[in-house]
């Protein structure tokens, strides 16, 4: 009894109990929210410890629609939205804007793998040499609006849908301006079960990780800018560990649009690692009962590897 008490006390399991109290503050954050089983398996659940502290320094309102009010640098992209239009308008007809390799890109092929095109600008670094290339006015621009830390074209295609999800980071807050849409209520996304329907030149700002899908039911193709605005912080050590993690973590994930663009070490990793995801596919399709069967259980073993088996 004596060594219980004493294990519940030690680093692991106040890593565990800062886990699952994260966990909670993350589930129930929003009216939306997952079932308990696809909570526990997504990866907010594992990046509730980071998060968290980044919602309790917020220098913004923690809710699903931000006004853009906060960053006023963002007007001089609405004010230009048909110059990036037209830039984007030629990437698209060149036949630029696309789906992605589906080994170089974690991050489209764990939310966006359904009818989603996407160019990128910048990622949490540099901008792409592609982009400087094909995109020059769109980049300037966005070298004067220094708080967007990732940017892209981004295409919604007609009858096509994006899954619910939320976005792995709490460090940023999304931003759209919509350039082509089809300026139509059947087009929108819903933020934690707010709609908002795109407009050519409107823009709206949101906090992608509360739970958010996406719907085109219209003819017509959605085309946006799609950009990641640093989230402003309180204190000295906030607005460090947002800087940190975004240059550590962030910048890991970028992936090219052609072969001079780099490739982070997290999409360099990735090649391998969706092949392990290649074979839960196949599970899934041949056994759904079984699939999660497998998943769970995987998952509880690595908790009794990590925290339980010194209880026993």
């Amino acid at each position: 009894m004596h060594l219980l008490i004493a294990n519940l006390f030690t680093f692991k399991f106040f890593v565990l109990f800062s886990l699952i109290a994260a966990t909670m503050i993350v589930h129930y954050r929003g009216k939306v929210r997952y079932k308990f089983l696809r909570q526990l398996g997504d990866h907010s659940t594992f990046m509730a410890p980071i998060n968290v502290p980044m919602y309790a320094l917020s220098g913004v309102e923690n809710k699903p629609y931000i006004s853009s009010s906060y960053f006023p640098q963002l007007q001089l992209l609405k004010e230009n939205w048909e110059t990036i239009r037209d830039e984007a308008i030629l990437l698209e007809k060149s036949e630029l804007i696309k789906g992605s390799d589906q080994y170089n890109d974690a991050g489209f092929n764990s939310f966006f793998r359904r009818g989603w095109k996407r160019f990128y600008l910048k990622w949490y670094g540099d901008f792409h040499p592609s982009a400087k290339k094909y995109c020059p006015k769109t980049v300037e621009l966005l070298k004067n609006t220094p708080n967007i830390k990732a940017a892209m074209f981004a295409v919604l295609p007609a009858g096509s849908q994006l899954m619910e999800h939320r976005d792995p980071y709490a460090g940023s807050l999304r931003y759209h301006l919509g350039l082509i849409t089809p300026n139509s209520d059947q087009c929108h996304i819903v933020v934690d079960g707010q709609s908002y329907a795109w407009k050519d030149g409107d823009d709206v700002l949101f906090d992608e990780t509360y739970i958010h899908h996406a719907e085109n039911k219209t003819d017509k193709d959605r085309l946006i800018l799609f950009c990641d605005v640093e989230r402003p912080v309180k204190t000295w050590f906030g607005r460090a560990w947002n800087s940190f993690f975004g240059w550590f973590v962030m910048a890991s994930a970028a992936s090219p649009n052609m072969g001079e663009d780099k490739t982070g070490n997290i999409n360099k990793a990735f090649r391998y690692v969706y092949s392990i995801r290649l074979v839960g596919k196949r599970l899934k399709a041949y056994n759904e009962r079984l699939y999660y069967a497998v998943k769970y259980a995987l998952m509880l073993l690595i908790l009794y590897a990590l925290f339980l088996r010194h209880l026993i």
